[in-house]
């Protein structure tokens, strides 16, 4: 899900907001009713060759419905003069493009100018969460492709350093309830976290505190390994937790243990309602899938997209 995610402010999230009620459930299903199982079997067959494809196309989907809504704008390729969305700093390390524009390939082939990448990008994400073990949900269906993507806009997506104000602040302006907040942070029990993301906390913390005092000191020391200053790798980094590519409620049970890799989700237990959260999707994963699943959808409903794409890569 990370480096977090953000959406524009103002007048565009009225837009995106009236536009949610233009999807709904039963939309291919005279015009293009195979379309999911498609999708699906591309996911599959990407996940079967690379197995950090589930979590890169989970962390697509937040980035692009947070910036403009799902309009499928993280998928535009920088033309001209315009560097866009997929090639700011946030999603640098997104490499599952390719997934995407298999999958638009292929349902193209079958239903032409029907199914917006948009929708396929809200498909693969749901395919990538159930490969990984996590819960299956319906997917509203409807959404347009967008025709604008900057990477300037990028810059509204959270920091990891925030905190729990900060982000109950953050995802209230799009609409998402504490609770919503705390479930879809749990798409944190998937991936890889660069160093960059959490060095702040393990060196020069503060003025009073090398490491920050949140954190467990043996893992601290365990991340400093990871993430030496000197030749250290260029994509150092680690886990997010032991079972990366399983979704399921070890990255709340680690939040517990003072060991979240970042300040923004360890954050969650200096407030009551999100500290009462993490505790029962840490001892729940019926309560956690469940959560989950019904913030995705209201997540995914966002849009404010223009028209359905021929190719996910420019604009028609």
């Amino acid at each position: 899900m990370y480096s977090y995610i953000g959406i524009a402010f103002g007048a565009s999230m009225l837009i995106i907001v009236s536009m949610a009620s233009a999807l709904s459930m039963n939309r291919y299903d005279a015009t293009c009713p195979n379309v999911e199982p498609i999708v699906a079997k591309v996911v599959r067959d990407a996940t079967s060759r690379d197995k950090t494809v589930p979590a890169t196309l989970l962390r697509m989907h937040f980035h692009d419905c947070f910036i403009r809504g799902c309009d499928g704008s993280i998928l535009l390729e920088s033309r001209g003069g315009n560097k866009a969305e997929r090639d700011a700093p946030p999603n640098k390390s997104l490499h599952a493009f390719y997934v995407i524009e298999a999958a638009k390939r292929a349902v193209e082939a079958v239903c032409p100018a029907v199914v917006s990448c948009a929708d396929i990008l809200a498909f693969a994400a749901r395919d990538a969460v159930v490969l990984s073990g996590g819960p299956r949900w319906d997917v509203p269906k409807g959404r347009k492709d967008g025709r604008t993507s900057k990477a300037s806009e990028t810059s509204t997506l959270p920091s990891p350093a925030f905190n729990v104000s900060q982000l109950e602040k953050s995802f209230a302006l799009r609409g998402l309830s504490p609770q919503e907040l705390v479930a879809l942070i749990g798409a944190h029990t998937l991936g890889f976290a660069h160093c960059s993301s959490f060095e702040k906390r393990i060196r020069n913390f503060n003025s009073t505190h090398d490491v920050d005092p949140t954190l467990r000191p043996s893992f601290a020391g365990a991340l400093r390994g990871a993430c030496p200053l000197k030749n250290k790798p260029p994509n150092a980094g680690v886990a997010m937790d032991p079972s990366s590519t399983t979704f399921d409620t070890n990255h709340y049970k680690f939040i517990l243990n003072r060991q979240a890799l970042f300040a923004s989700d360890q954050s969650l237990l200096t407030a009551p309602q999100t500290k009462a959260l993490v505790y029962k999707f840490a001892t729940s994963k019926r309560a956690f899938h469940t959560a989950f699943a019904k913030a995705m959808i209201k997540m995914s409903s966002l849009n404010g997209g223009q028209e359905i794409r021929k190719d996910c890569r420019f604009v028609n």
